[in-house]
């Protein structure tokens, strides 16, 4: 009997290859339909379920069941919460422009601000993994919010995921549209174990 790690004859890559593979179509297919901006909690979301079931099933994912799975889940509080997702990250870089910019106390107002920011990026992970996500985002965020705090170890490892994910965008661009697939991935594992 063959398992789970073992080759086809024939195959150039074993199976742990095509979780791979399907993390980077799930990723691609995030990346499109984040586009809009309004859709990112969404595609996200999604793409969290995707990868699971992905995981869990040990089925292959490809970008019509990425999309069969998104209509499923579109309702309408997911624009309500990109527009708060956009809300957020306008308010951030607003005053990340006005710490640049020379403002007194901005050596001190830096470093909370990197704070927030990567702790508002873990509790949106958290909730996008959350299967609350896929009927109520308010109870998938606060969930989110407590677990982030209650679990340091799975907050930290999103963190670093985060950053990860943000310095290959920023040393090679076109991987930005790789990094959603992975950061998904990563937080539903630490919904599952950490």
């Amino acid at each position: 009997m063959r398992t789970a790690t073992t080759r086809e004859p024939g195959e150039l890559f074993g199976p742990r290859f095509a979780l791979f593979a399907d993390v980077l179509v799930v990723g691609l297919a995030t990346a499109a339909v984040s586009l809009p901006l309004l859709t990112v909690p969404a595609a996200m979301s999604t793409a969290c379920a995707v990868l699971d079931r992905r995981v869990r099933h040990d089925a292959p994912s490809t970008a019509g069941d990425y999309v069969r799975a998104l209509r499923g889940r579109l309702r309408r509080g997911d624009l309500p919460a990109g527009a708060g997702l956009l809300a957020g990250c306008a308010l951030l870089l607003f005053n990340a422009l006005a710490a640049g910019a020379g403002l007194p106390g901005a050596a001190a107002f830096r470093p909370a601000l990197f704070a927030a920011g990567g702790l508002l990026a873990v509790v949106f992970l958290r909730a996008c993994a959350r299967p609350e996500s896929a009927t109520s985002w308010r109870a998938a965020l606060r969930s989110a919010a407590y677990d982030a705090v209650r679990r340091p170890r799975g907050s930290a490892v999103l963190l670093l995921a985060v950053a990860t994910a943000a310095v290959c965008a920023w040393a090679y661009p076109p991987l930005a549209f790789l990094v959603p697939g992975p950061l998904s991935l990563a937080a539903r594992a630490t919904e599952h174990h950490l």
